[in-house]
């Protein structure tokens, strides 16, 4: 059962993005950037604490 709940889910979010891009391409385009924009702040965070234990917690 928990399966079938899973592959519904995933099902319904597959549809729902594909008709936000197919619907509105200029504000699917905003969500994308918005997701790597967040990726790579926290890429950066990481890098940030990495180097700082690095130095010793300094």
């Amino acid at each position: 059962m928990a399966v079938n709940a899973k592959k519904i889910v995933l099902y319904v979010i597959v549809v729902f993005v594909l008709y936000v891009i197919i619907t509105d391409p200029a504000k699917a385009a905003d969500y994308v950037q918005i997701g790597f924009e967040g990726i790579s702040d926290a890429a950066k965070a990481i890098g940030d604490f990495m180097t700082w234990v690095a130095h010793g917690g300094k």
